[in-house]
């Protein structure tokens, strides 16, 4: 699949930035890289809309000044440029995140190795980074585990090595699936069945202890009922892929189905909610 990237040139970059990223979330735009100038961000090319997203840009341009350009990317030459600027992350000294060309690093508990392709979950958005810290609060040893919009995988391997004992990873990319496949056997991983498609993977005989979705608003939304359904009595849900401000929509849709707030994180505005079912 090729990519659509869009740089933008922001004065204020804040709030600029932040407001722009959440609408652009909405759309479908899966990757946000901030830069010095303003924002870079990459969007499927059959789902890039240019009408849609310069009306997007008049509702930000009234507090700030916004210019952009579009380039096209190969998706080999989209390949190399992601990883030829992907560094490791480290979260606390929990977790680090590399690719397989980087060298290991001691002095963290766990380690994921991430080939990093097309798929967006490389810990260096601040909604893989928050869920990650909140999910090394919860205790995972011997848990099944519902990873939903998985991209990398790097959530469900996390899980795994934090002691999960059976693992479901769901997206409906099939590049996405095919690195989570990938990046399980790069990290030895052998409790984790990838599965591509929606919701409709779920097999309805399936109950997890601990459900995962680092997606975005308006899918959490829709999908709310299919994880309440996936989930028993004290399981876990955990939340990620949108801004403080869509909160409280997201935790009143959650009580809907009898699920009960535990936990909320966040790091520039990005949010982790916690639910469990009572």
């Amino acid at each position: 699949m090729n990519y659509k990237e869009v740089f933008f040139k922001l004065f204020p970059i804040l709030p600029a930035r932040d407001v722009l990223t959440m609408y652009l979330a909405e759309l479908g735009y899966e990757s946000f890289v901030d830069n010095k100038e303003g924002l870079q961000v990459y969007i499927p090319e059959p789902d890039f809309n240019e009408e849609t997203l310069k009306e997007t840009i008049t509702n930000v341009s009234a507090f700030c000044t916004v210019t952009y350009e579009v380039i096209h990317h190969e998706k080999q030459n989209w390949n190399s440029q992601w990883e030829s600027s992907f560094e490791p992350v480290e979260v606390k000294n929990t977790c680090r995140i590399r690719a397989p060309f980087h060298e290991t690093k001691a002095g963290f508990t766990h380690e994921i190795i991430i080939e990093p392709k097309m798929s967006f979950g490389t810990g260096h958005h601040e909604t893989t980074k928050t869920i990650i810290d909140a999910m090394s609060e919860i205790d995972f040893n011997g848990k099944s585990v519902l990873d939903m919009g998985t991209g990398t995988g790097v959530l469900a391997i996390y899980a795994e090595k934090l002691g999960a004992s059976e693992l479901v990873a769901i997206d409906i990319e099939e590049w996405a699936y095919k690195n989570t496949i990938e990046n399980i056997e790069f990290n030895s991983c052998d409790k984790i069945e990838a599965r591509l498609g929606g919701k409709e993977q779920i097999k309805p005989s399936e109950l997890f202890d601990i459900v995962i979705a680092n997606i975005n608003r308006n899918i959490l939304l829709d999908d709310m009922h299919a994880y309440a359904a996936a989930m028993q009595k004290d399981s876990i849900l955990l939340l990620s892929g949108f801004y403080a401000l869509d909160a409280t929509i997201i935790t009143e849709k959650a009580i809907e189905f009898g699920l009960e707030a535990i936990l909320r994180k966040e790091e520039n505005s990005w949010t982790v909610l916690g639910f469990r079912v009572n």
